[in-house]
């Protein structure tokens, strides 16, 4: 199984992050509409990742303040090093464009996908659309 992750503009990878994300959050997860898609989206770096085929499998973003978020993989295609993939990609953007640090709302089930990737917990357990979240925070000095 192979797979690569690509950096586009939001213009770029509506088409194919929008649907992934509805998926993942609408009618997986029972998120709220409007939790999929923000206003944020057209200023956020997003991280694609495609199967063999061109088939786009995961998704993510890194905002313009270092935070990353949206970060999901279709369901039959995680625990195959995608998310990964997709982190690793969104935290040397970060490291790029000079971020001393980069930030995640992580839902409590992912927080140790995330203490994995150096993510260390701050503060206190909160809810947000619904879903319990950690702050988390990995620095990049």
């Amino acid at each position: 199984m192979t797979f690569r992750v690509e950096l586009k503009s939001w213009e770029e990878a509506r088409a194919a992050a929008a649907p992934i994300r509805y998926a993942v959050f609408l009618e997986e997860k029972d998120a709220p509409p409007g939790v999929e898609l923000d206003e944020m989206d057209p200023q956020s770096v997003h991280a694609l990742a495609f199967d063999e085929t061109g088939k786009t499998v995961g998704t993510g973003r890194l905002l313009p303040d270092g935070q990353i978020g949206r970060l999901v993989v279709l369901k039959d295609w995680r625990r195959r090093g995608i998310g990964d993939a997709i982190i690793e990609a969104l935290t040397e953007e970060a490291r790029k464009r000079g971020y001393p640090d980069v930030a995640i709302s992580a839902p409590l089930q992912a927080a140790e996908f995330y203490r994995g990737h150096g993510f260390v917990a701050e503060g206190k357990v909160f809810r947000e659309a619904g879903m319990l979240q950690q702050k988390m925070r990995k620095s990049l000095a």
